[in-house]
């Protein structure tokens, strides 16, 4: 959904698709890459260093880390002759794969001045030429299978690119604007609870095409009838919670929300701001401050303001099950179009759940304890890159990705 580069870029080529040719990987390849370029190239040197917090990496970091993935998991044991671009990178741009080495610490990212951005973009080409010969060779299924997931981890850090820039430029007095031409999709408007029948039901990706491990194995859950709302909760209705003290109110509240919120001075969601008490609000975009929309869904809120907000609106948030049986039943329109959305589920591993040999088992299943799953996609999602089965996690204060709800609720 990302407004920054046009969806024609991209070969209309399935994602995982296991009998796409190998030409049409290179396409893909290549075209994921030039994405990352083009998000980054309106950037300073400076813009592509800055680190605002342990939870967001810079720009540049981003660009290598993602050249990394490719040289560590495809080049060094797949393309025979293949030299690095430098050693010293591996240990630079690892992130947290213990089995592929020692890294450089998260927190300290921003204080990578060097390499360069320029440099970066010499790794990345580096690392391009390595990977446009190995895609013109006969490749290993294992080894298309990596490709794949590179290309998909590469699309999770555009993402991150766009929303740790945002939230660095949120400090900024001047207000920068990432992608000056944003746009955003109109508000669909309206929102009703609509009933679903319960019963048995299956959800999780299948063994054919992409999916990341822990969307599988496809397993049968039984779920009690429900209500789920056809829209996304908005920023007209966060309003309203606000006015009526719902920052104010701790038995809304989750105890250690609560105490998060307090401690950090919530009052509103992420980068909403305004010059005085009777002024009107603006949000901070990826375009720059915008006038607040009423009747746009709600964005950056963590897990403990969405589960307030649902307690106070007499509802809940719906489970992973619930939302997922109404997507596919197409009882939620807007369902990846504008925000992550937050699930009452804690994110825990599927009945027979298996993690990948090797380093790459690392990528999801380490992280399934204390965090929450959301479901759908947001405006900042590259195209193509979501789907209904799509588990995506976060700890449950984090505000800085495009995060909402809606609203369920039981038969």
């Amino acid at each position: 959904m990302l407004r920054l580069v046009p969806q024609e870029d991209f070969p209309g080529i399935p994602l995982g698709d296991p009998a796409a040719a190998p030409a049409a990987l290179a396409d893909r390849f290549a075209a994921t890459r030039r994405f990352t370029e083009r998000l980054a190239a309106p950037l300073t040197e400076a813009d592509q260093c800055v680190q605002s917090m342990p939870d967001a990496s810079p720009t540049k970091w981003h660009r290598a880390h993602t050249s990394w993935f490719f040289e560590q998991f495809l080049l060094r044991p797949h393309l025979p002759g293949y030299e690095p671009f430098d050693p010293l990178f591996a240990y630079l741009f690892n992130s947290y794969y213990e089995q592929a080495g020692p890294r450089h610490a998260r927190v300290h990212r921003g204080l990578l001045t060097r390499p360069s951005a320029a440099e970066v973009g010499g790794y990345r080409a580096h690392v391009d030429a390595g990977m446009a010969r190995l895609l013109a060779g006969d490749l290993a299924p294992a080894a298309a299978e990596l490709v794949e997931l590179g290309l998909q981890h590469e699309q999770q850090h555009q993402e991150l690119l766009v929303t740790d820039l945002l939230h660095a430029f949120s400090f900024h007095p001047m207000k920068p604007a990432l992608a000056p031409d944003w746009q955003e999709p109109p508000a669909l408007g309206g929102r009703m609870l609509k009933s679903l029948e319960g019963g048995i039901t299956r959800i999780g990706a299948l063994e054919t095409g992409f999916a990341f491990d822990n969307e599988r194995p496809c397993h049968d859950v039984l779920v009690a009838p429900f209500r789920i709302a056809d829209g996304l909760v908005s920023n007209g209705e966060w309003l309203e919670f606000i006015a009526d003290g719902g920052y104010r109110q701790p038995l809304l509240w989750m105890s250690e929300g609560w105490g998060v919120a307090q401690a950090a001075g919530w009052q509103t969601p992420e980068y909403w701001q305004r010059d005085a008490d009777d002024a009107p609000w603006q949000l901070f975009t990826p375009g720059g401050l915008r006038p607040l929309d009423p009747a746009a869904p709600v964005r950056h809120v963590s897990w403990y303001e969405a589960d307030a907000f649902a307690r106070w609106a007499g509802k809940r948030l719906p489970t992973e099950a619930e939302w997922e049986t109404a997507a596919r039943r197409g009882q939620i329109e807007d369902a990846g179009r504008f925000v992550w959305e937050w699930t009452g589920c804690a994110y825990r591993p599927y009945p027979g759940f298996r993690t990948a040999e090797g380093a790459v088992g690392e990528y999801n299943g380490k992280f399934m304890i204390n965090t929450m799953v959301l479901r759908g996609g947001s405006l900042a999602t590259p195209p193509g890159h979501a789907r209904l089965t799509y588990r995506n996690f976060f700890h449950p204060d984090k505000r800085w990705q495009f995060t909402g709800l809606r609203l369920a609720a039981e038969a």
